[in-house]
């Protein structure tokens, strides 16, 4: 299955859990807690705080070697956003990917999107746990704190 098709299938609108798609075109489904989504507003909100800039992207769809990934919130600068415009999913990601890690991942799933959206282009990735502690990574590897906003 193609990612426009997805977006496009009638069935598939309004579903209370985040769709992805692996590397053969299969569907992945994950549910979302309400603590989820509280997360997500929390990671968008500092990042809009510290970013003057940019746009934030909630549920941002990525093309990678794996699959279509779906990360929960994204920044992009305004110079993504004039180059990528109108792309779905991204070819490229956003500088800023962020996950909200639920009970549900594991940490070898986790440490492939770390990868796959660094690979895409990403600046950081954040790992954002249950109780709104993050952890953040870039090509180097994991870092003490964001470069990205200060």
């Amino acid at each position: 299955m193609e990612w426009q098709q997805i977006i496009e299938s009638p069935f598939l609108q309004d579903l209370p859990f985040k769709i992805e798609l692996n590397k053969w075109g299969k569907i992945l489904m994950s549910p979302a807690s309400n603590n989820h989504g509280i997360r997500q507003y929390e990671v968008a909100k500092t990042i809009d705080m510290n970013k003057k800039s940019g746009k934030i992207i909630i549920e941002c769809s990525i093309q990678t070697p794996e699959g279509v990934k779906v990360a929960d919130v994204a920044w992009a600068s305004g110079e993504f956003i004039t180059k990528y415009d109108g792309e779905t999913p991204y070819t490229v990601a956003p500088e800023i990917c962020v996950e909200i890690v639920s009970s549900s991942n594991s940490k070898d799933e986790m440490n492939e999107k770390i990868e796959l959206y660094l690979n895409q282009g990403a600046k950081e990735v954040w790992l954002c746990n249950q109780k709104g502690g993050i952890s953040y990574y870039s090509l180097q590897g994991e870092i003490n704190q964001s470069r990205e906003i200060s």
